[in-house]
């Protein structure tokens, strides 16, 4: 039970945050990889099994750990849940809840209710992830406006990625997927991308590793918007090269 159990899970499991944590000093990959755990274990809940009862005690069984953890008492003991109480204060225990709960959506088959819906969702998986680690690092409350704005590009950039598999299971992924709505999604989430560097000074270079995650979301965003059929291919993929020099411009200048 410890941050390297966490490691070897996040790099099996969700090998762009295992290489964005890597980019890290170590004293930040402590607290990244058990919250990166925590993140995979959560997000591969609803998809384990076909029965939604057994997804929902699934999640269940991450939001029960959570509330253990932000009322500071016994915790359970498991390989992730364990590393994860030493780093997490009760105010992240309540955000990464939020986002177990925001995680019931991938259980069903229902499409978003609205745009409104769809932001929702973003902002309390990938946002609530990104800035609970930055909160961890040494973001001060009044950094939550830029990093939400990164975290939501990031999200929305996975999320474009993730389409090809979310519709092969029969998920309902956008709120409107004509190519004209695929691209305005993807131009605003670049706006909200542009607006959070324009604003970086307001994070602490000590919280920029949490903001590594995010890395690939600029030119997987300009591509969607530019050609959204790339979407629907699953051609938003960069070569290998460009995927890892991005993350290490990151690292080297700190300019996420």
């Amino acid at each position: 039970m410890s941050v390297q159990a966490c490691a070897e899970l996040v790099q099996r499991g969700d090998p762009d945050r295992f290489l964005a944590a890597m980019a890290a000093p170590p004293a930040a990959r402590a607290v990244l990889f058990p919250l990166y755990a925590l993140n995979l274990e959560i997000a591969r809940a609803p998809w384990v099994t076909a029965e939604p009862m057994i997804a929902e005690m699934r999640l269940q069984w991450w939001r029960d750990a959570l509330d253990e953890i932000a009322k500071g008492g016994a915790v359970r003991r498991h390989e992730v849940v364990t590393p994860l109480s030493e780093v997490l204060d009760a105010t992240g225990a309540a955000l990464l809840g939020g986002l177990a709960d925001a995680r019931r959506w991938d259980i069903y088959r229902d499409p978003f209710e609205d745009a409104a819906h769809f932001d929702r969702y973003i902002n309390a998986t990938s946002g609530h992830l990104i800035w609970t680690a930055a909160r961890l690092l040494g973001a001060a409350d009044e950094a939550e406006p830029v990093i939400r704005d990164l975290a939501h590009a990031a999200g929305v950039a996975n999320w474009l990625l993730a389409i090809p598999e979310l519709e092969a299971r029969g998920r309902i992924p956008l709120v409107d997927g004509r190519p004209e709505g695929v691209s305005a999604l993807a131009s605003r989430a670049l706006m909200r991308l542009r607006s959070a560097r324009q604003q970086r000074r307001q994070v602490p270079a000590s919280a920029g590793p949490a903001l590594y995650a995010a890395w690939r979301a600029g030119p997987v965003l300009q591509a969607a918007a530019r050609d959204p059929s790339r979407v629907i291919d699953g051609q938003l993929q960069t070569s290998e090269f460009k995927r890892r020099g991005g993350l290490l411009w990151a690292s080297l200048t700190g300019r996420w």
